[in-house]
């Protein structure tokens, strides 16, 4: 698989993922506009925070802060973005119950390096593949104009997000190494997401 960090087609389908969104999630989130966006607000705040550790644990990693330092920047301006709408909609940022998925996910990370960081890459790379075809289908199926707009917006994005931590790998490990561990990443991740969360959420 290769990655270029030039121009990228939003709507191209990210092959890391092993299996497809369900309907019955569409079904569940469309019903649930606020909180699917204020669960949205929560991903992105998670995700710069997400790069922000990877920044501090790495600190010194020749090229990990000059690809990861922007992208947090995007998350934070889409998790601003995100929580205007929701103000604008008469709600505000609240806590809600996480889905198993991040946690699950994290607990895949290998303590050890040199495999801590590549899994740590693969894992970040996953959560935004999903999040790219989750998006997608709601740009297109969402019954609210607004937000079919906000996902549309955000789909560029999330391919280009999904495809630094696609670099930052292939930069440091061999290919075989990186595909045979996504490979299993990627099961791991379909497995979790077999199961419909009762909640709605973008990774429910």
């Amino acid at each position: 698989m290769h990655c270029s960090l030039g121009p990228i087609n939003p709507n191209q389908k990210i092959k890391w993922l092993a299996s497809s969104t369900s309907d019955a999630w569409l079904r569940q989130v469309v019903d649930h506009p606020i909180e699917l966006l204020i669960d949205h607000a929560h991903c992105e705040r998670k995700a710069a925070g997400a790069a922000l550790q990877l920044m501090f644990r790495y600190l010194c990693e020749p090229g990990l802060a000059e690809i990861l330092s922007p992208l947090a920047r995007e998350e934070l301006d889409h998790f601003e973005y995100v929580l205007s709408l929701i103000k604008k909609r008469g709600h505000y940022l609240k806590p809600l119950q996480a889905p198993p998925y991040g946690g699950l996910l994290a607990k895949q990370i290998r303590r050890h390096e040199p495999q801590r960081m590549l899994d740590s890459f693969l894992v970040a790379g996953l959560i935004e593949a999903r999040s790219h075809e989750r998006m997608s289908i709601l740009s297109i199926h969402s019954p609210d104009e607004e937000l079919r707009d906000l996902y549309s917006r955000l789909l560029a994005s999330e391919a280009r997000h999904f495809c630094s931590y696609w670099m930052l790998a292939e930069k440091r490990y061999l290919r075989q190494e990186i595909l045979s561990r996504l490979n299993e990443l990627a099961l791991v991740e379909a497995s979790i997401l077999s199961e419909l969360h009762p909640e709605p959420r973008m990774h429910s």
